[in-house]
């Protein structure tokens, strides 16, 4: 796939090669705008597979929102994994889509993301549209309107609250962008029976995708194993830890989805519920959801001291910190 999208250049022979065989390897790595439609999907979209030339490929979900495309209610293409990209590139690019997704721009504005890169937000603006056909304001837009949905298809929260927590300064503003993302109103996209933890008392359950194959136990295990007392707690089945959030401190439990399937389950209970969306991105980051395992595989499974190994558990990950910070300090602890 790395040859596929090369610094965020998609090559539409190979793009439509993996939509043709519905391959969930690239879930993520781009969408799908079908022009015939107006819709845009995930590559392993169900769906009869459309004209090659009814097609374009966008890198984000954004690029293809500002284009004009709402999201498949089919294929839930803003509920797959993220780019394994941002994780492992350096540049300026990947550090905003990092700091797009952990609510910079809900914080501090636009003017504080670029801040933060140490680029003019002229210069920003300029960076992230080459790159991606889309500028901070329309990803983060695109971030929000993620996990709106995410709230409101899991959650039993009244819609006010919903918008507030995944970042609307306003419910108008909330009830277009989901009308604008998605093709109707935030009440349509709530299901009879809400995928909940049944109205737990401040607590909220989520269910977090990963790419498969991924082993939950053991990503929980290894956490376990290295817990830091006062801070994290292991059972057996369930890691819980204190997460630190731009307004106020959350405990996280995190324990295998009980489906079986590529997902782990999340129970956060916060502090303010605006802080919803940097709780999932750092516990994405913790357990390296959003990981390529068939690259990372045939990677290693290529080195003949490592191929038994990988063969005997495809698709580990390496567990990280919440945080750059964290994982500082965990790293000088270590020595």
């Amino acid at each position: 796939m790395t040859q596929t999208l090369e610094r965020g250049r998609l090559d539409a022979e190979h793009c439509y090669r993996a939509v043709a065989s519905r391959d969930p390897r690239f879930d993520g790595w781009f969408v799908t705008a079908v022009h015939s439609t107006g819709i845009y999907c995930r590559p392993s979209c169900p769906a009869r597979t459309p004209l090659q030339r009814n097609v374009s490929f966008h890198t984000t979900a954004a690029s293809a929102q500002s284009a004009g495309f709402r999201a498949c209610r089919r294929c839930r293409p803003d509920a797959v994994p993220g780019s394994p990209e941002w994780d492992v590139r350096a540049d300026v690019v990947a550090r905003a889509m990092r700091l797009i997704a952990d609510g910079e721009v809900e914080r501090a504005g636009v003017g504080g993301l670029a801040s933060r890169l140490g680029y003019s937000e002229r210069q920003l603006h300029r960076l992230l549209t080459a790159e991606l056909g889309v500028g901070p304001l329309a990803l983060a837009r695109a971030q929000r309107a993620q996990t709106a949905r995410l709230l409101i298809e899991t959650t039993r929260l009244p819609m006010a609250d919903v918008a507030f927590a995944a970042g609307f300064a306003s419910i108008r503003q909330f009830n277009e962008t989901v009308q604008s993302v998605f093709a109707t109103t935030p009440s349509a996209l709530r299901p009879a029976t809400p995928r909940s933890d049944g109205g737990t008392p401040g607590w909220l359950t989520l269910r977090l995708a990963a790419r498969a194959p991924f082993a939950a136990d053991e990503v929980l295990l290894f956490l376990g194993a290295h817990a830091t007392p006062g801070l994290e707690e292991w059972d057996g089945t369930t890691f819980s830890r204190v997460l630190d959030l731009p307004h106020g401190p959350a405990v996280v439990r995190l324990s295998p989805s009980p489906d079986g399937g590529a997902a782990v389950t999340a129970r956060l209970r916060l502090t303010e519920l605006r802080d919803l969306g940097v709780a999932v991105t750092r516990c994405r980051r913790l357990l390296d959801l959003d990981a390529d395992p068939a690259a990372v595989d045939a990677v290693l499974g290529a080195d003949p001291a490592l191929a038994a190994l990988v063969a005997g558990a495809p698709g580990r990950r390496v567990p990280t910190a919440p945080d750059a910070d964290e994982l500082a300090v965990r790293a000088v602890r270590s020595e």
